[in-house]
């Protein structure tokens, strides 16, 4: 009697017990939230560096954005910096040459990206395939044919003083890949109008390869990243004008890389930390790529920047 007495106690517990535990198995897997489809990043940096050139005059640059990703593979998001490349392109006190000089109410304080594409793994579990379009539009206000379209001919590096709007509209295509603890994807960008305001630039183009590996130790991936700004009707001769040591012959396509390290910081933030550089030339005393003192906007460059996703 006891013995069955025990029995059925037993019997009890064990369903009372695996009653409790699928309780709360059942109560942890409805607890667990949907992931959503939107996202939010802001981000800090000591420079705003794009394809090795520097947005910013190597100065901080504030930027964030959102992105909604459907199941489908359909994706669409916008995201944001703080410029100053366009005010100080036209504002250079390097640009004093030509038949007229500078201007200075060009405002643009603000690069907007508007982007959308299909995103899907088409060859199989992290090589995913991604097609869009980007483009990048600048508010700008007091934009004007600061230089003859004679003198830019002449003169390459004035091809981004020339009034051609600087918004620009890029076709995209890139295919992801995955091997064990490192991923990254190869892309190919193309523009279907003139790039960046440079005069007569349509169809540039910019293959690109990224590659990054997860180290697996304290959150550390580390970064590499090599691609070509290729820019047609780039190479142009001519003599120097007006004193300005000027004269050889100009190349406005070019390389960069970056190497740097992310760190995951846990709760959506991390850091990062890169060095970049291109070949972006000089011709004489003036470099294709200028800053608003003359200076090469595609030096070699170490950059911080601190995101917060949510």
């Amino acid at each position: 009697m006891k013995t069955l007495h025990k029995r059925a106690i037993s019997a009890v517990a064990v369903a009372l017990l695996a009653g409790v535990a699928s309780t709360a198995v059942f109560a942890e897997e409805a607890a667990a939230p949907e992931v959503s489809p939107v996202s939010a990043n802001v981000t800090v940096a000591s420079s705003y560096i794009y394809r090795g050139i520097t947005q910013t005059n190597n100065k901080p640059a504030i930027q964030g954005g959102f992105d909604y990703a459907h199941e489908s593979g359909f994706y669409i998001g916008n995201w944001n910096s703080s410029i100053s490349w366009i005010s100080d392109a036209y504002n250079s006190t390097s640009n004093t040459n030509g038949p007229t000089k500078s201007a200075p109410s060009t405002s643009a304080p603000v690069e907007m990206d508007f982007y959308a594409g299909y995103k899907k793994e088409f060859i199989g579990e992290g090589f995913a395939s991604d097609f869009g379009v980007l483009q990048y539009y600048y508010p700008t206000t007091g934009l004007g044919g600061v230089q003859t379209k004679a003198w830019v001919t002449a003169n390459p590096s004035m091809r981004q003083t020339s009034g051609v709007n600087p918004s620009t509209t890029e076709l995209y295509a890139a295919q992801n890949f995955t091997f064990g603890p490192t991923t990254g994807f190869f892309k190919f960008s193309y523009a279907v109008s003139n790039l960046f305001g440079i005069q007569n630039s349509q169809g540039s183009f910019y293959p690109d390869l990224t590659a990054n590996y997860d180290t697996g130790a304290y959150g550390i991936t580390l970064n590499a990243h090599v691609g070509y700004q290729y820019v047609p009707n780039n190479v142009v001769t001519t003599t120097a004008l007006a004193g300005a040591g000027n004269g050889g012959t100009w190349n406005l396509s070019y390389a960069d890389w970056k190497l740097g390290l992310t760190k995951d910081f846990g709760g959506g933030l991390s850091g990062t930390a890169y060095y970049t550089g291109t070949s972006a030339q000089k011709v004489g005393s003036t470099y294709v790529y200028a800053t608003p003192n003359g200076g090469n906007a595609g030096r070699g460059n170490a950059v911080v920047a601190l995101t917060k996703t949510f």
